[in-house]
């Protein structure tokens, strides 16, 4: 003969069952809706919550869980359930429909239940199971999906911020929500098994978490929402991760092969960046304002784990900086663009960086053996430029022009810097002069220049005519001669006109002992020297008017005008 177990192994062959109970009249099970995934099947020990309706035979209803609005919740298998409800879930998956009917013996017997059950009466019970689990049972964690770099995994003390779906093991949510939930892990802020449960989880992570009653809310269960004794299933997906304790992260991408200089506290920097969350989202990014993000160092103008980012730079350096909330913008957040507790990661791009108190930098690339005669203040000259950007970006040059510019140095005619870096060079010399922006174009910037731009430019002189100073159209170069007026009558008619002053000039300038302001026509400035003698306005200069207007100018040392 068959034991009690093989006939109901028997009897619930296949979906619906047609045989007949034998003379012992054991339990008929029909599974008339499994589930197509039963990752766990009732045994006995487990505790199960499941919805029932309770008829005889002929149909008529005697109980309902249904009605009630409670499903029942027992242990299986140890003598709290009647017999053949025991012996009729054991198998079951959860969501799976069965009908169970079960023979007086196993049922209320002989007795009956008071005036509900008569005696020896069977019962049908159609069952959906709802929940099961076992006071053995564990967390339980499946990764959905993973990042391919997992350089962080949750720790207890970690803050984190996460998504989440929250159902019932039956499927039926009962709480999800659009922002992030944000909390302490491993430090009772959470139910213990979703403490644990996210334990050793990366951002970008999805995870499902099965955490059973005794480890979540237990047989108090939470509000209408989550019953009595209920297992909880959550998806989680890992926004953001970090510790009160992390300082700034810097990841070095890209450092140029040369780097004679970094930042350091009161450097003025001009960098491009991209943010992000840990998660990958962007939330701003100047390369999108085609503008880079203008900053002074390490003085409280950007967020506290930036200004420690930004020391120690190179121009032209890429890096990776991981910013904790604690560094950047706290629980709070600002306005909607960063969430409250955000770990924020800038990807930085340094452009340029000076300090206020730079002079400009000139490093000399070719010079001619022979140099006896250099570029000063009030010389003309004629020069070749290149001028970039830091990063290489070219702005001007005077190779787009027919000809090379010409300019009076310390005559205000080019940026104070530039002006700066064309002094003391020889013709043919060429060199390079980096100019900060305070003796360039400001923060103002130019057509064509950024605000707080560094200058690179490329120099080479290509014309030197010494000058003369402000305001004066001729110089001697020596001592004149004394006495003048002799000097000046070349032909001894005590009258100089103005072709013989003109003679006069000419023969100083030949023999290198006078010099005529360069870059003007020469004979219009020897035209106005000679107007400035003739006092009387006769058409010549006699010895009176000459030592009248030298007298006047006797404070004028070595550059008497003429």
């Amino acid at each position: 003969g068959f034991s009690i177990f093989a006939l109901i192994f028997l009897c619930v062959t296949g979906t619906h069952v047609n045989c007949s109970p034998g003379p012992l009249e054991d339990v008929v099970i029909d599974r008339y809706d499994i589930p197509r995934v039963c990752p766990r099947e009732v045994q006995t020990g487990d505790f199960v919550r499941y919805h029932y309706n309770g008829t005889f035979t002929d149909g008529k209803k005697f109980d309902s869980s249904h009605e009630r609005g409670a499903p029942f919740s027992g242990q299986v298998g140890l003598g709290r359930l009647i017999t053949g409800l025991d012996r009729g879930v054991q198998g079951m998956c959860v969501n799976e429909r069965r009908k169970v009917t079960v023979p007086p013996h196993l049922a209320y017997g002989s007795i009956g239940a008071g005036d509900v059950i008569p005696a020896d009466t069977v019962l049908v019970f159609d069952v959906v199971l709802l929940d099961i689990w076992n006071t053995e049972d564990k967390v339980q964690t499946r990764t959905l999906s993973k990042p391919e770099s997992c350089k962080r995994l949750v720790e207890a003390t970690d803050f984190i911020r996460y998504h989440y779906n929250g159902t019932l093991l039956n499927d039926v949510p009962f709480d999800s929500r659009n922002g992030t939930y944000d909390t302490y892990v491993g430090m009772g802020y959470l139910i213990k098994g979703m403490d644990e449960g996210l334990i050793g989880m990366c951002v970008g992570e999805t995870r499902t978490i099965i955490i059973p009653p005794f480890l979540a809310y237990e047989e108090k269960g939470y509000g209408t929402v989550i019953p009595s004794q209920a297992t909880l299933v959550f998806e989680v997906l890992m926004i953001d991760l970090f510790n009160p304790k992390d300082d700034i992260a810097v990841v070095v991408k890209e450092v140029p092969k040369t780097c004679t200089r970094k930042t350091v506290v009161g450097d003025y920097i001009r960098y491009h960046y991209n943010g992000t969350f840990q998660d990958g989202s962007g939330f701003d990014t100047s390369y999108q304002r085609n503008s880079t993000y203008n900053t002074y160092i390490g003085m409280g103008y950007v967020i506290q784990g930036m200004d420690k980012a930004l020391q120690g730079l190179c121009i032209g350096e890429k890096r990776r900086v991981i910013l904790p909330p604690h560094m950047a913008y706290g629980e709070k957040g600002t306005g909607d663009i960063i969430p409250g507790s955000a770990v924020l990661v800038f990807d930085i791009h340094v452009i340029d960086f000076h300090n206020p108190k730079d002079l400009i930098e000139i490093k000399v690339t070719s010079k001619p053996e022979k140099c006896n005669l250099t570029s000063e203040v009030d010389d003309l000259i004629q020069y070749r430029y290149n001028c970039s950007l830091m990063d290489g970006t070219l702005l001007y040059s005077s190779d787009h022009y027919e000809k090379a510019p010409i300019t009076t140095l310390g005559a205000n005619k080019v940026i104070e810097g530039l002006d700066e870096g064309l002094r003391g060079m020889c013709v043919g010399e060429k060199r390079v002069v980096i100019v900060p922006p305070h003796l360039g174009h400001g923060e103002n910037g130019a057509k064509g220049v950024p605000s707080s731009a560094v200058l690179h430019f490329e120099l080479e002189l290509l014309d030197l005519q010494k000058g003369v100073p402000d305001g004066y159209m001729f110089v001697w170069l020596g001592d004149s001669p004394d006495p003048l007026f002799p000097a000046m009558d070349l032909n001894k008619d005590l009258s100089v006109p103005l072709e013989e002053f003109t003679a006069f000039i000419n023969i100083q300038v030949a023999e290198g002992t006078g010099r005529l302001r360069p870059g003007m026509d020469a004979g219009g400035i020897i035209k106005d020297m000679f107007n400035n003698q003739d006092r009387n306005r006769d058409g010549k200069i006699v010895a009176e008017e000459l030592k009248l207007k030298v007298e006047e100018d006797s404070d004028k040392a070595r550059h008497e005008e003429l």
